[in-house]
C-alpha cells in the first residue's frame, strides 16, 4: 500500500511513542489540555502506531465499551504526513484488530472537520454535534458484521 507500517501492541510496547504523536497533534497543534488528553485509559487499550521507517507519524487506540463494541480513539496523524494515507491505514488496521477481538461494531467520536474522512470509510453519523476537549465532534458508528 505505502511505505508506512502500522504496529499493534500494548501500552507498554507502544504507548510512549503513541503519546508523543498525540502530544504533537492534540496538545501542541490543537490546544487540548494535557490533563484531558493524557487520560487513564491507555493501559487498558490496544495501541496502534504508524511509522515511516522508525519515525512515529500516527497513532490510534482501541478500547472495548462492551463485548461487541470497540471504540477507536485518539486517532492522530502528524501534520506533515496527512493526506498520504496514514489515517486510512491506521483505521483499517484498527478495524481488523477490533474484529479479531470480537467486535461487531466500531464507535468513534470524530472531530467535525474530519467526519467526511470517516464517512469515506463507511462510518455513519449517529449524533448531533457536541463539544469534546473544546472541539466540535459527532459520534459515528460502523457495523463490522
Amino acid at each position: 500500500m505505502s511505505a508506512y507500517t502500522v504496529h499493534v501492541g500494548s501500552d507498554a510496547e507502544l504507548g510512549d511513542r503513541a503519546r508523543a504523536v498525540r502530544r504533537a497533534v492534540f496538545i501542541d497543534e490543537q490546544g487540548v489540555s494535557e490533563a484531558e488528553e493524557m487520560d487513564d485509559n491507555d493501559a487498558e487499550a490496544t495501541q496502534l502506531l504508524a511509522t515511516d521507517s522508525e519515525t512515529p507519524v500516527g497513532t490510534a487506540r482501541i478500547r472495548f465499551v462492551d463485548d461487541a463494541t470497540a471504540k477507536i480513539e485518539r486517532v492522530a496523524v502528524k501534520r506533515e504526513y496527512r493526506e498520504e494515507g496514514v489515517g486510512t491505514e491506521l483505521m483499517t488496521t484498527a478495524e481488523q484488530a477490533a474484529r479479531d477481538s470480537g467486535a461487531e461494531k466500531i464507535r468513534i467520536h470524530a472531530q467535525c472537520r474530519v467526519k467526511a474522512f470517516y464517512h469515506s470509510l463507511g462510518y455513519e453519523t449517529v449524533s448531533d454535534e457536541f463539544e469534546e476537549a473544546g472541539i466540535p465532534h459527532v459520534e459515528m458508528v460502523k457495523r463490522l458484521r
